[in-house]
């Protein structure tokens, strides 16, 4: 599904000429990627776009808040997708390294300008739009899912690796979140030496390891 979309793993998606609506969603992606809920508004995307303003209502009957929804959970879809493929096809360590490579790479070449659509929608009240809520937990609730399915696959207790998942996800996000204000990699990487230390500690593949 990621390939027919021409999506890359963190969410952005290659541009498409010809689908309107596709470009719609693909622009909205971008922009919370890069200015936040907040500030992706029907005319942003369609200036980053050049999709035909005559197609927003045709194509999204509801308005900005469908066409932000449709991006969330497409964005959303294309970053589960490849967390359950990594998580499926290697063990927590290595899946661990490959994800974060993954957003170093897209920190670095974005100029920090980038970071997690979801996170964007999550930050925010929406108190108009409960729906980006809902879409933004389903979606951290599948990334959860899979790590915590490989660490118990490792052994972990179905308790601690959920716990373990938490973390993991919520230490990605903050430190996408500090590596973006300080223009620097270091809290992505510092995150990512800290679990590769701890994961081994709780699969028990490390010396001093334990599963308590």
């Amino acid at each position: 599904m990621a390939g027919t979309r021409r999506a890359r793993s963190d969410g952005s998606v290659r541009p498409r000429p010809g689908d309107a609506r596709r470009r719609m969603i693909e622009g909205a992606v971008e922009s919370l990627r890069v200015h936040g809920a907040s500030a992706t508004s029907v005319d942003r995307v369609l200036s980053s776009t050049g999709a035909p303003r005559g197609s927003v209502y045709h194509h999204f009957p509801g308005g900005r808040t469908e066409l932000v929804n449709e991006a969330v959970v497409t964005a959303g879809t294309i970053m589960s997708e490849f967390i359950e493929r990594l998580t499926r096809d290697n063990d927590s360590v290595t899946a661990l390294d490959q994800f974060g490579a993954m957003w170093r790479r897209t920190l670095v070449d974005s100029e920090f300008r980038a970071g997690c659509p979801i996170f964007a929608v999550a930050v925010e009240t929406n108190d108009d739009a409960p729906e980006f809520a809902r879409s933004a937990a389903e979606t951290f609730a599948r990334w959860q899912t899979s790590l915590a399915d490989v660490l118990v696959r490792e052994g972990v207790s179905e308790a601690r690796a959920r716990r373990l998942a938490t973390l993991t996800v919520a230490a990605f996000e903050g430190a996408i979140a500090l590596c973006r204000a300080q223009r620097d990699i270091t809290p992505l990487d510092d995150v990512v030496a800290e679990l590769r230390d701890l994961l081994p500690t709780a699969t028990g593949t490390a010396e001093s390891g334990s599963q308590q």
